[in-house]
C-alpha cells in the first residue's frame, strides 16, 4: 500500500495552507470534520494540516482519509464564489503531489501519474518558455506569466491568465467596469473610440481599429473566465501553440500601450 513520505506529506500541507492561495483555517477546520481527521488546533495552518496527516497516516497506516481531504479541498464548486483561487491553487497542490505520481485534474479528481523524479517538470516548463518568448521580444506584461505554477499540468493556465491580463489593462485605461466582449465594444468600438490604435482619418485606419477589436474579441472568447453555471474550459496545448498565443496577446498589450483616448465632444 503506497504511503506519502514525510516530504511529500509536508510539500502537500505546505500547498493546501499557503498564505495567499491556499485554504482559510474555517476551510481547514470544516475538512477535517468532514474527512474524519483529528485537527491538532489553531497553529499555523501549513503545521496544522502536516500534523493532522501525519497522525492519520500513522494511526491508520494508509492514505485514504488525507487524500480525501485534498479530493474535498478542490472541488470546483467549493470556488463557485470565488473562482479565481481555484486554479491558482490547483497548481501549488499538483507540484506538492508530482513527487507522489498524482494530479488533481480540472474537475477535481485525483489521478495516477508517472512520479516526478527531480525538479517538478512545470519549472522547466517555465524557464523554457519564458526563454523562448524572450527571444522573441514578447512584451513584459507577458512574460510575468511564464510561472511553473501556471504550468504545472499544461500551457493552458499561462494563456488564460495573459489574455487577463489583457482585460485588466483595458480597464484601467478606460475607468470601465465590464468584461469580455462587453469591455471590447466599449473601449475600442463607437464613435470616437475610448482608446483608439491609429488615428482613425482614413477608411484603412478605422477598419485596423475595428479588425483589432475583433482580435481581442477573439483571445476573449478563447478563454473567457469560467462561471459557477459553466462547464470549465480546459484543453493540452504545446508549448508552440503557447508561444504563438502569448505572442499575439503581446502584440495586443503594445497597442494598448500605444493606443491614445479621443476627446469626446
Amino acid at each position: 500500500m503506497a504511503f506519502f513520505t514525510q516530504d511529500q506529506l509536508k510539500a502537500i500541507a505546505d500547498a493546501l495552507g499557503d498564505t495567499e492561495a491556499g485554504l482559510t483555517g474555517t476551510e481547514i477546520q470544516h475538512l477535517f470534520a468532514t474527512c474524519n481527521l483529528n485537527d491538532p488546533g489553531p497553529i499555523t495552518k501549513r503545521v496544522r494540516i502536516f500534523n493532522a496527516f501525519a497522525k492519520s497516516q500513522n494511526d491508520k497506516q494508509n492514505r485514504t482519509h488525507i487524500l480525501e481531504f485534498v479530493r474535498q479541498a478542490m472541488k470546483p464548486a467549493q470556488y463557485s464564489r470565488t473562482p479565481e483561487r481555484y486554479e491558482p491553487m490547483r497548481a501549488l497542490v499538483n507540484q506538492a503531489l508530482a513527487f507522489a505520481g498524482l494530479v488533481v485534474d480540472q474537475t477535481g479528481a485525483i489521478s495516477v501519474v508517472e512520479a516526478a523524479q527531480t525538479l517538478p517538470e512545470a519549472q522547466r516548463r517555465a524557464r523554457e518558455l519564458r526563454a523562448d518568448l524572450e527571444g522573441r521580444g514578447v512584451h513584459a506584461d507577458v512574460l510575468k506569466f511564464c510561472r511553473a505554477e501556471l504550468l504545472a499540468d499544461d500551457y493552458f493556465h499561462a494563456v488564460q491568465e495573459a489574455v487577463k491580463s489583457v482585460a485588466d489593462k483595458m480597464r484601467s485605461r478606460t475607468g470601465l467596469t465590464d468584461d469580455g466582449a462587453s469591455l471590447v465594444d466599449r473601449a475600442l468600438g463607437g464613435e470616437p473610440p475610448l482608446l483608439a490604435i491609429n488615428a482613425r482619418t482614413t477608411g484603412s485606419q478605422r477598419s485596423e481599429q475595428s479588425g483589432f477589436a475583433n482580435l481581442v474579441r477573439g483571445a476573449f472568447g478563447m478563454f473567457r473566465n469560467p462561471t459557477a453555471h459553466e462547464p470549465r474550459i480546459y484543453w493540452s496545448m504545446t508549448k508552440e501553440d503557447a508561444e504563438d498565443l502569448l505572442t499575439i496577446v503581446s502584440l495586443i498589450h503594445r497597442r494598448l500601450d500605444s493606443a491614445h483616448m479621443p476627446p469626446r465632444v
